[in-house]
Order: C-alpha cells, then structure tokens, then sequence
C-alpha cells in the first residue's frame, strides 16, 4: 500500500462498534482521559536524579496537546516520571499549567512531609506511583512493606497506590493489594505478555473481577512482542475488559520513553522517546472494548470515578 493510499490514521484499527466520522477516525467522547502520560521539563531545570536508569529530555505539556488534541482527548493525568525521583516539581509545574484539566501521581518516600502530601493534593495530584519494575528491585518482602506503609500515609487523602511490577512479583503480594487500605492500581496491563497471559495475567484478573485492584491499559507497545502495530497487545486488553470493565482506564503512555530498565547507573544517558501514533494506540482500545458503551466508560466515566473530576 502506497503511502497516498494509505487509510487515515486509526481506520484500519477501527472496530465496527465504535462510530467513526467522515474520514474513518474514530469519534472520542466528550471529557475523555489520557490517564497515563508524562511530562518532561527542560534538562537545564530538572536534570533528574544522578543515580537514573537514564537521562532526561524535554517533553512539554505544549507537546503532549497537539498529539492529543489530534484525536479529541481533553483531560490527562500526569504520572511522575521515575528520573525525578521524589522531586515532583516538573509535574507539579505541568499541573498548574494544565489546570482542572490534570490530575498527577506523585512519587514520594517516607521523608516527604504531610505539609508537602497536602499541598500535592491541593493541587490535584490523586495517587503514588511505586514502580520497582524500572529500577530492577526484586524484594517482595520489601515491596510489600513499601505498599503499606505508602498505603497508610495516603489512604486519609484518598488516594491511590499506583504499581508497575512483573507479573510475578504481582502474584506473589496479591494479598497485600487484595486487603492494602488504599485502591491499587496496576500500570501497563499488569506486565502480561502476550501468549502467556493465561499465567502471566491470571492473578491481575483474579484481583481485577473482585474488584480489587485497577488497571490501566496503558503502554501496549510495552506489553506487545512486535516493533509494531502492537496489535498482539489486544487480547490481553480483551481479557481485562471481560474480567471488570469499571475498573479500567487508558493510557497513551506519551512521550513514549523506550526501553530504560534495569538498575540505576552514574553515566545513564539520555532517553530516547519511540515515534508512535496516538490514534492507532487508540484503535487498539477500540478493538479491546467490545461495544461503544465499555469504550466511553474505559475513557470518561472511569476515570473520573478514580482520580475526582
């Protein structure tokens, strides 16, 4: 297929369920979420921490609007990206910027004050993200005492813990989410593979059906075994779909960070960010949800429900 003859953007994603205007782009609702996307500040102002699995480059909020805004979403939640540690400052600034339109997930640690907790909440941040995934920590012991005491700071605020983590680390403290005081929340589909998800997702979909935990469907080139279309992504979606649509929600995952996992390192370097199409990531949700109905529920209701529009 030529590139002039090449479907508009999203088409060839479109699930026959899910109306589509005159072009064949798919139709967003009104007030739908980017629930997982990150913003990156000038390097000269938020260098990050030194100790980083890698470097920083900008990726404005401006940025994040135009590829948004090309497919009609309106709100987003800004996730702490893991090079700050727990200087939340760059999101902090992209939150004012963004105004009622954002809601953040901070990054914090047992230092981080209760004056600073309440000034992120005044702000609009709703959760915490814990993300043992990116720097390789493999101490269940030592996730699960990080889950509560995390849960227990934030659970007056009501908010969340949001966790990125193998499968089998999730297996393995299913029953600290299954009673943790505060809601969690699973990032990237809960790491299934595809292929594997029969044991990969099996405890994400038990905790999922009983309604307790969230997951994002978030990052499915992450999740995905192909360089791209990322189309073997959408089974996996499926089953979480089937399992508990009203705990779902959806992410673009921009900038689109590629691979950067692994201990941190002294000499990390600079972050390379992956060339993807918001429309066709939303495509594959589109292919997941089943019926129009779930597709507005994944994109507006639920997270409104879950991060306080």
């Amino acid at each position: 297929m030529t590139e002039k003859s090449k479907p508009p953007v999203g088409e060839t994603l479109l699930a026959s369920h899910i109306p589509a205007d005159a072009s064949g782009r798919i139709v967003v609702p009104p007030l739908a979420c980017d629930s997982h996307m990150h913003v990156f500040g000038p390097p000269a102002r938020f260098p990050g921490v030194p100790s980083s699995s890698y470097a920083p480059r900008a990726a404005p909020l401006a940025a994040w609007r135009m590829a948004a805004g090309a497919i009609g979403l309106q709100r987003l939640v800004i996730v702490q990206p893991s090079v700050y540690g727990t200087d939340n400052g760059c999101t902090l600034e992209a939150m004012r910027e963004a105004g009622d339109a954002a809601r953040g997930i901070a990054a914090i640690d047992d230092m981080t004050s209760e004056a600073t907790l309440h000034e992120l909440d005044a702000a609009g941040f709703r959760g915490v993200r814990l993300n043992p995934k990116a720097v390789g920590a493999r101490d269940t012991d030592a996730l699960r005492s990080l889950i509560a005491r995390t849960a227990a700071r934030i659970a007056p605020l009501g908010w969340h813990i949001q966790l990125y983590a193998e499968p089998d680390q999730i297996a393995a403290i299913a029953d600290t989410i299954r009673t943790a005081p505060a809601p969690i929340v699973l990032d990237h589909m809960g790491g299934a593979r595809p292929g594997d998800e029969a044991n990969t997702l099996r405890p994400v979909l038990d905790l999922l059906s009983a309604g307790r935990c969230w997951v994002k469907l978030s990052g499915a080139y992450r999740v995905s075994r192909q360089a791209s279309r990322f189309d073997d992504s959408t089974p996996v979606a499926r089953a979480l779909v089937q399992a508990n649509p009203e705990q779902l929600v959806w992410g673009s995952d921009w900038p689109h960070t590629a691979s950067h996992g692994g201990r941190p390192r002294g000499d990390a370097p600079q972050i390379e960010f992956k060339d993807l199409d918001e429309a066709e990531l939303l495509g594959l949700l589109a292919q997941a949800a089943g019926d129009h109905a779930t597709f507005v529920r994944i994109l507006v209701s639920n997270p409104a429900r879950l991060y306080g529009w």
